[in-house]
């Protein structure tokens, strides 16, 4: 018999994964830059720049999602701790989307990349373009809410599910840019950072729950306030 309630949970996490992910990795927003790092190279070298780039913003991220927990037994990081941080720089980069920072940054790697004229598969377009710092912390969140190896499936499917959006879009790059325009990509870029610092924000509240709820914590709290004189 089908676990209806199984597979609901599963399509939730991975489409709660896919709208997670997709502000951070912004695709329409990297439409240009995909298109000046690839403006010399013949179509199907362009094409199989943006294919490996896709597979190395999955392999990236999977890994990720699978070595998390495995990094913060080893460094003792909580996961209370964990979303604050991965708030903070998720917050911080969605801020720097609306104030318009990210932009300039991916427009000084951009150029670097192009002056370079070194295969952009990897760096800068799956790194940091499509799964940088923020993909990251994103992905570490979301693996502190897996419990069991099909939460994990549902994330890595969400994860894959990002990537072959990122891989439509940039492919019809050219038209995308043509038909939205530059004031367009802005806009989107604008309302991506919004929903970015709202996300990261979220983070940094669960993360703080987290704290204030913590059995330990409590019973500390408790004790104290036990064994402290009377006023």
């Amino acid at each position: 018999m089908i676990d209806t309630v199984a597979i609901a949970h599963f399509v939730e996490l991975a489409v709660g994964t896919v709208i997670a992910l997709l502000p951070v990795t912004n695709p329409p927003a990297s439409a240009p830059a995909f298109l000046a790092l690839t403006e010399h190279m013949p179509p199907s070298r362009r094409i199989g720049q943006l294919r490996a780039a896709c597979g190395y913003m999955v392999a990236v991220l999977v890994t990720f999602l699978l070595a998390g927990s495995l990094i913060m037994r080893f460094f003792g990081i909580s996961l209370p701790g964990l979303r604050i941080a991965g708030g903070l720089m998720v917050a911080g980069i969605g801020s720097g989307m609306l104030t318009g920072f990210a932009e300039k940054a991916s427009g000084e790697s951009r150029d670097v990349a192009a002056a370079a004229g070194r295969d952009i598969a990897f760096s800068p377009l799956a790194m940091p373009m499509l799964s940088g710092p923020g993909s990251i912390a994103v992905t570490l969140g979301l693996a502190s809410l897996a419990k069991t190896w099909v939460d994990y499936a549902a994330i890595a499917v969400g994860i894959v599910a990002v990537a072959v959006i990122a891989y439509v879009i940039l492919r019809l790059s050219a038209s995308v840019v043509a038909f939205i325009g530059t004031a367009g990509m802005n806009a989107i870029t604008k309302v991506m950072g919004f929903l970015l610092l709202c996300i990261g924000i979220q983070f940094i509240v669960n993360g703080v729950l987290g704290i204030a709820t913590d059995p330990a914590i409590v019973r500390s709290i408790r004790d104290a306030a036990a064994g402290s004189p009377p006023r």
